[in-house]
């Protein structure tokens, strides 16, 4: 009797499933793209071009100031602390 009630609901369920196939709106397709791995690797490279560049740019300054501290023509002079700004 209960194994009955189970395979009428299964039944009921397959009858809707094939209901909504054929009355119901077209299944619609995915909308995925293929992925181009071509593109996206010259990209990368792009943008790691970019970046050397970049740390290039870095490197030359710090060069340049490394060449300027060692030339020994950096005078440090300290001050007194100002009053006025502690109150």
């Amino acid at each position: 009797m209960k194994s009955q009630k189970v395979l009428a609901v299964i039944l009921a369920l397959q009858v809707l499933l094939i209901l909504q196939f054929w009355l119901g709106s077209p299944i619609s397709h995915a909308g995925a793209q293929i992925p181009d791995a071509g593109a996206q690797q010259l990209e990368i490279i792009n943008e790691l071009k970019t970046n050397n560049d970049l740390l290039k740019g870095i490197d030359d300054k710090l060069d340049k100031m490394g060449t300027f501290f060692q030339s020994g023509k950096v005078q440090v002079e300290v001050s007194k602390p100002d009053e006025s700004a502690e109150k």
